[in-house]
């Protein structure tokens, strides 16, 4: 009977899904272990042979910790919430519910042609209402929570509303946007609508305005592996960087958390550093740097400014109040956070606010009482004056106000960044260089660049921030070009009193620190390229360093042109220099995190609909009982003519009562952040997960992903695990037990040289010889880089009269490794490789390609090898096509290659060294079939070994060896040593250090027998030649040296 891997393939498949091998419960009985694999999303264009990598990895661990007793949870499902099914029904008008079913239905196809063992039982998608339901109640109960600073955990809202009640913001410990100070009489006397403003500021789930990537043509916010090169990934749209309204996750509260939780997890270290990375700790301090003032600075939010100048109602009040004609310095157009005061004096807190006569809509009148509220709190006092008023009588109302200003005590306002003008906060780790700063650089995106922008500079400052806009934040940390704009301020060095000058650069981003930076060009690479760029001054720090040509970096030395910081040693000026800061309040000591909120907001129609409605503007949850909020049907999958998200096109998209629900929809990550404990009980319709499932499988023990998921994914995974732990769900803190980064499997493509301007095409060894065209070709029609030259005239209509050049009769095609990609006709479908070669040789195949970590280019060239090993292996088991095992006992030989075999396979897969395991079988199988092995005892331990890389094969031999149930109802065999020890060694014999021939000595042969076997042996005698020996060196078990 020959190896037929069609056939035997199909009927184990069919086997398999009909007696649900793979599914399991929680058996109490028996330990479990937990796999998880990367969820996918379904793309249109199926899978292509990078895909499965981690699949069939995982596949192998899991079937291996199966067959050492193991309860083994390995589920499979979908993340099918996506911009491309959008983006295709916005062409087609197909609901992307079709697409995607269509799409999953493709994958799963595909899924179960490669034989993994997935409890299909389990299976979920992110698209079923069923499952989005718990994603929505997990950001209701976000929404509901603060988190406590002081005890390091989430806790309900409503218990900080009762600390408001009772003590204001007294000895609060919350994780907040905003510092906020109120008493509980200011709380008690706010409106509803002012209280929830405040605890906006707190929430864990918060409506915040953040700056984001910005897609007009697809109306939504793209992530930034969405964006390339300022284009969108998906259609090559411009994208803009955009300060939007938006919902937030405060992930940056969990920071500490998230970067303790590291050092309990088995990860490499390079993963763990990357998680280091990303999250940020830094120590060091927030210096506040004086603004120099400037009558020549101006905002650039110009459309507002232009329509305050236009008022001529201020123009009167102006002239009655300016030059202190009061006896008070007032400030005009004065910008406080977000607001723009029309006149402020700073020495007594109070804001004059003009009232128009026009009338005001609710929601006007909404947001206005909000943001007076917000000022109160600030600590500034609010008179108010019509315009009518001002206009009949400028100087009584002057009059009234010097009054007023008079009546009230000196204001407690700190001169900070929320107010503006004064300081601007700076957060430094290298307090020690101080005195190396000499210019400082903006983050374009930064409020402060609306503050500090001169009139002379404003059309530079914003001509360089439309260009920085089109730059994703991962594009300006990765472009070495120097650019940026000075914005015409200065700032006075806080220790030296010399003026600064303030300039902006994307290489500045707003995470970093409070989005400004002190320059330090003598000692930071890109502040150095900044300042040689625009010829700036270059200070350097550190006794004997050498700028002239670069920065130096290093963090140690001693430190010299730093005033009270001279003679010491770096370590200990950092600790100076903040001790200084804060004795001369400068200051303050800070530790700082990179991690910023996560952005949760998307204006996309296909995602999970926010449980959030609206009243009077302020945001509120559905009840639980409402779940899920289901997405409603649209007439179009496009935003709305006036540039809302998609989902305002539904009808009735509002509550029973007519309140407005929320129009946007989650982030892809939203469904993805929590799916390993659905998982754990995905039919539950009462809770996320029960206590007794979370309980029995606790954590993933091992999590095999692509290095896309080391960063944010992962980050926001481990939040929003330890959210939940916090909340009781899950029993363990850290989801990911053991996490293991896939390499990536690239294209390995294929060209043809096209003569130029001809249809002719020569062979690689040939084409330097003519002036040739390289052109992508099909690898499905290339083998071993032999081109099928009828495939190739059917390709495409243009090749159908082509000519070819050969070399030996074939036409020898180029060759490149490069991203696997449609455009480059480099994608190998699994299912062709399936269809020639078998799953169990593309399993093994894949495994085989090099480390499972590390990126390799897809090669067919030796899989005709493995499939040999295969059919090898086939046929220990037959003898002449009829099956064929004896029962006899096996000799110490096969027992050795056998358990030889166990030791290596185990210790492989333990280390996920499945490379070297197809190695190790092959090895195995020359062997055994030199010693013409066809024992039950070694072929029945070695199926074992196999089958979790060739499950297939392996089925089909074990029940054709008698047995009933599924060769993973096995054990996987124990190694014995005393197999392994060897009988006897072969020594290389050499003369004079040249080795001339080998002899074979048992293991216990003593020295002085090896030598004198040695000395006396014929081959011997022609190499001695008659001489003396001056000695003979033995090395036990490898070489014998005469020495002449």
């Amino acid at each position: 009977m020959k190896y037929n891997f069609g056939e035997i393939e199909k009927k184990w498949q069919a086997y398999w899904a009909e007696n649900k091998t793979y599914k399991v419960t929680e058996e109490s009985d028996k330990p479990k272990y937990y796999v998880l694999d990367m969820f996918p999303y379904p793309s249109g264009a199926g899978l292509h042979v990078g895909h499965p990598l981690g699949y069939i990895a995982s596949d192998i661990f899991s079937r291996y910790k199966r067959l050492q007793g193991f309860n083994v949870l390995h589920p499979m499902g979908y993340d099918a919430f996506g911009l491309p099914a959008e983006q295709y029904a916005i062409q087609t008008g197909q609901h992307p519910a079709i697409t995607t079913d269509e799409n999953i239905a493709r994958y799963r196809e595909q899924l179960d042609k490669i034989g993994f063992s997935y409890d299909w039982d389990r299976e979920i998608r992110t698209s079923d209402p069923k499952y989005y339901e718990w994603t929505q109640w997990a950001f209701i109960q976000m929404f509901k929570s603060y988190y406590d600073t002081q005890l390091r955990c989430a806790k309900p809202i409503d218990r900080l509303e009762a600390h408001f009640r009772m003590r204001g913001t007294e000895n609060v410990h919350a994780a907040c946007t905003e510092e906020m100070t109120f008493t509980p009489e200011e709380w008690n006397l706010m409106s509803e609508k002012e209280q929830q403003e405040v605890l906006m500021n707190y929430r864990l789930a918060y409506l915040g305005d953040s700056m984001v990537n910005w897609c007009p043509q697809l109306g939504t916010v793209l992530a930034n592996d969405e964006v390339s090169e300022g284009v969108s990934v998906r259609g090559g749209y411009p994208v803009e960087q955009k300060k939007m309204r938006q919902w937030m996750l405060r992930v940056s509260a969990y920071a500490e958390r998230l970067l303790d939780g590291l050092e309990g997890l088995d990860w490499s270290e390079s993963l763990k550093e990357t998680q280091r990375n990303w999250i940020g700790r830094s120590e060091g301090a927030v210096l506040h740097m004086p603004l120099i003032e400037s009558d020549e600075r101006v905002d650039l939010a110009d459309e507002l400014l232009e329509e305050v100048e236009d008022l001529e109602v201020e123009k009167v009040l102006w002239n009655e109040v300016k030059d202190k004609q009061l006896g008070f310095k007032f400030k005009k157009h004065y910008r406080i956070g977000d607001f723009l005061a029309s006149f402020v004096n700073l020495d007594k807190g109070v804001i004059v606010s003009i009232e128009t006569d026009a009338f005001l809509s609710q929601e006007e009148k909404d947001e206005l009482a909000v943001t007076e509220s917000k000022l109160k709190l600030g600590g500034f006092r609010i008179i108010s004056f019509t315009q009518s008023e001002i206009l009949a009588d400028a100087k009584g109302v002057a009059q009234r106000l010097k009054e007023y200003v008079e009546s009230v005590p000196d204001a407690d306002i700190p001169m900070n960044e929320e107010i503006g003008e004064e300081v601007i906060p700076v957060f430094t780790t290298r307090p020690d260089t101080i005195f190396g700063v000499t210019f400082m650089v903006l983050a374009p995106e930064s409020e402060l660049v609306e503050q500090l922008t001169t009139k002379s500079q404003y059309d530079e400052v914003q001509a360089y921030i439309k260009e920085t806009n089109k730059k994703s934040e991962l594009e300006r940390m990765t472009d070495k070009k120097v650019s940026g704009v000075f914005s015409g301020s200065y700032v006075r060095h806080p220790f030296t009193d010399e003026a600064l000058p303030v300039w902006i650069s994307d290489y500045v981003l707003a995470g970093y620190g409070t989005g400004a930076i002190m320059a330090v060009p003598a000692h930071d690479s890109r502040d150095y390229a900044f300042a040689k760029h625009f010829d700036l001054p270059i200070v350097p720090l550190i006794e004997g360093c050498d700028v002239s040509e670069e920065s130096f970096e290093a963090k140690e030395g001693v430190m010299i042109n730093s005033d009270f910081l001279n003679g010491l040693k770096v370590e200990q000026a950092i600790d100076k220099a903040i001790d200084e800061i804060d004795k001369k309040e400068l200051g303050y000591r800070q530790v700082n995190y990179r991690l910023r909120d996560a952005t949760f907001s998307r204006q996309r129609y296909w995602g999970e609909p926010f449980p959030i409605y609206y009243k009077e503007g302020m945001p509120y949850t559905l009840s639980e009982s409402e779940l899920p909020l289901e997405l409603p049907e649209v007439d179009k999958f496009l935003p709305t003519e006036s540039g809302e998200p998609p989902l305002a096109r539904a009808k009735n998209w509002v509550t029973e009562e007519g309140c407005p629900l929320e129009t946007s929809t989650m982030p892809g990550f939203a469904g993805s952040s929590a799916y390993y404990l659905r998982y754990m009980d995905p039919r539950n319709e009462q809770m996320l997960v029960s206590q007794e499932a979370n309980h029995y499988w606790r954590d993933v023990d091992l999590y095999i992903g692509g290095i896309e998921h080391a960063t944010g994914h992962l980050i926001y995974s481990r939040f929003w695990n330890m959210f939940l732990y916090d909340l009781g769900i899950s029993c363990e803190e850290e989801p990911f037990k053991k996490l293991v980064n896939q390499g990536m499997i690239q294209g390995r493509s294929n060209f043809v040289y096209r003569i130029k301007d001809s249809n002719k095409f020569v062979s690689l060894n040939l084409k330097d010889e003519y002036d040739v065209t390289p052109i992508h070709v099909d690898v499905n029609i290339v083998h071993n880089d032999v081109l099928d030259i009828e495939a190739f005239k059917k390709w495409s209509p243009e090749y159908n009269a082509a000519e070819f050049i050969l070399e030996e009769g074939k036409y020898i095609c180029g060759w490149a490794i490069e991203k696997m990609s449609k455009s480059l006709h480099n994608v190998v479908n699994p299912d062709d490789i399936v269809e020639e070669y078998g799953a169990d040789t593309l399993r093994l195949y894949e495994m085989f390609l090099g480390p499972l970590e590390q990126s390799k280019p897809w090669d067919t060239n030796g899989i005709d090898g493995v499939q040999r090993f295969l059919r090898r292996t086939w046929g220990l088991f037959h003898t002449n096509d009829a099956f064929e095992v004896s029962d006899a006992e096996p000799t110490m030989d096969e027992l050795k290659a056998l358990h030889k075999l166990i030791q290596k396979v185990t210790h492989d897969i333990e280390h996920f060294s499945f490379n070297t395991s197809i190695s190790a079988f092959m090895i195995c199988i020359n062997e055994l079939t030199s010693l013409k092995t066809n024992k039950r005892a070694i072929l029945q331990e070695f199926l074992i070994l196999l089958a979790p890389f060739a499950p297939h094969i392996s089925e089909e031999l074990w029940s054709k060896l008698g047995n009933e149930e599924t060769i993973f109802d096995a054990k996987w065999p124990v190694l014995n040593e005393e197999y392994l020890k060897e009988d006897a060694f072969k020594y290389a014999i050499s003369f004079n250090g040249k080795v001339r021939y080998t002899l074979e000595f048992a293991a216990d042969a003593s020295r002085e027998e090896i030598e004198k076997t040695v000395l006396e042996h014929a081959d011997s005698q022609k190499w001695i030649d008659g001489k003396t020996p001056k000695k003979v060196i033995v090395v036990p078990k490898k070489i014998v040296n005469v020495v002449l």
